[in-house]
């Protein structure tokens, strides 16, 4: 579904006065290996097969491109540089100590770019080597061809995002900078997404409002599920008939569920009969104030009956595990610790769902490779991980791959809500898996060939597998949004 108005990177880079094209990403982005002889030429071939290995992104939260080109842009705090300093890297601010009068101000609209840029040089130096930190200036070089983030440099950054800001530049980015086939978006504003470039921006159903009970007074997300399915609910049967309603009219379509209650509790979702369900909602609908037991019981109602529709569609479960997005609110790591031995729960009492355990788990990845060894339907997805922590996520790559079967791994996905950034993500992984197989090899565990079959297994191969790719992409292109 490729348009015929398409831009080219080089036409938007010529357009921006940058005359000489900038390169694709490749290994020379970095340094060559140490060493000499084997461990060299290891690298080389290694680094030459992952750089030119096409990813499938398994886990994006990107806004539709035209929302991006809506005036005002619609989901953005601030529309210019700004912007690739924002999820995530505007926590790793905070907790340096960034004030949250600079921080507004430095996210705020109309500002010079050089006053944006005084807000946060006391904290850059601070961050810049976090994986937050350094997709932001991998992203910078490779897509704007800024080397070094400076007073002297934010106003050529300001003009160079305006320039590739424009219809066609997530193509562009995606498939011709990145090299991803296709992302997976867990969209952020509705249960699904019918989107506009449906076969590269693949969608999950969001499951956690059919089951997440929030607010006060404490309710299910009724409204947001029930009004578009024209439907009105006064019980538990309702509600299940609401549910079933989005898995029959957007199942085929679907990609995967997800879900991110973990930010609330721990995913330790015993199987709760309809019948002890069903006066619980009730007094839920009625506006009644639920103990802890009668909400746990009810979301874990709710969750199996969700992952039970999701079963029958042929849908993977994607749950998040480990470390919490944002800063100095809520990090309950006794929660994040129980989540490996949670999780181990949940593939036991449904053997038949096949379960994604997002983000390694971090900070406690080796138990999600005890998990994923243990138990055929765990599979595990390092989105998100080589930005949390990129020397960790090498370290869990080498484990797991000596450990665990290698066909039920998942080795990107950005995780952001702008495209931008993907860029920094998609080479950053790119350089962790090049280590991680190189030293595999150098370190005799693996040999050469089986590390050259490895990174089109974990790139590309086990998410076309899992995800039933083929499948839904011709479902996709009989979509009523896709004609």
């Amino acid at each position: 579904m490729k348009s015929k108005n398409r831009i080219s990177r080089r036409s938007i880079l010529k357009g921006a006065g940058l005359v000489s094209a900038m390169p694709l990403l490749t290994a020379a982005s970095y340094p060559s290996a140490s060493g000499r002889g084997k461990t060299s030429e290891a690298f080389k071939e290694i680094s030459e097969k992952v750089w030119s290995t096409p990813f499938i992104d398994t886990h994006e939260h990107l806004i539709e491109e035209h929302q991006r080109l809506a005036v005002p842009p619609i989901h953005l705090r601030s529309d210019d540089w700004s912007m690739l300093m924002s999820h995530y890297l505007d926590s790793d601010f905070l907790t340096a100590g960034m004030s949250q009068q600079d921080y507004q101000a430095f996210y705020s609209t109309r500002m010079d770019p050089e006053d944006k840029w005084a807000l946060i040089a006391p904290w850059w130096p601070h961050v810049r080597n976090t994986g937050y930190g350094q997709a932001a200036q991998i992203t910078m070089r490779e897509l704007y061809q800024i080397e070094e983030l400076s007073a002297s440099t934010v106003h050529l950054l300001q003009e160079r995002y305006e320039s590739v800001r424009r219809p066609g530049f997530y193509r562009m980015i995606l498939e011709d900078i990145c090299r991803i086939e296709s992302c997976q978006v867990n969209y952020i504003g509705r249960p699904f997404c019918e989107s506009r470039m449906p076969l590269l921006l693949m969608q999950d159903i969001s499951i956690r409002g059919m089951y997440a009970i929030r607010g006060k007074p404490a309710s299910v997300a009724v409204q947001e599920y029930s009004e578009p399915a024209g439907m009105k609910v006064m019980c538990l049967t309702d509600w299940h008939r609401v549910i079933d309603w989005w898995f029959d009219k957007y199942g085929r379509y679907a990609v995967a569920v997800k879900s991110q209650n973990a930010y609330s509790r721990d995913i330790d979702h015993e199987q709760i009969s309809a019948e002890i369900a069903e006066p619980i909602f009730k007094e839920l609908l009625d506006g009644e104030r639920l103990d802890d037991d009668k909400k746990k019981a009810l979301e874990d109602h709710l969750f199996w009956y969700a992952v039970a529709r999701a079963t029958e569609h042929h849908l993977p479960v994607k749950l998040h595990t480990g470390y919490y997005a944002g800063q100095n609110i809520n990090l309950p790591l006794w929660r994040i610790r129980n989540n490996p031995a949670s999780a181990s729960d949940l593939c036991r009492r449904s053997p038949k769902t096949s379960f994604v355990f997002m983000h390694i788990g971090y900070p406690y990845y080796e138990e999600m490779i005890a998990l994923a060894k243990h138990y055929t339907n765990a599979h595990i997805d390092m989105c998100w991980s080589w930005l949390i922590n990129p020397s960790a996520a090498k370290d869990f790559l080498k484990k797991y791959l000596v450990a665990a079967p290698a066909n039920k791994l998942l080795s990107f996905g950005g995780d952001y809500f702008h495209i931008e950034p993907v860029v920094g993500h998609a080479s950053l992984a790119r350089h962790g898996i090049t280590q991680a197989l190189t030293e595999l090899v150098i370190e005799g565990w693996i040999k050469i060939d089986a590390a050259l079959d490895l990174a089109d297994a974990i790139m590309h191969q086990n998410a076309r597998r899992i995800f039933h790719l083929n499948e839904k992409a011709e479902a996709l292109k009989q979509a009523e949004w896709a004609k």
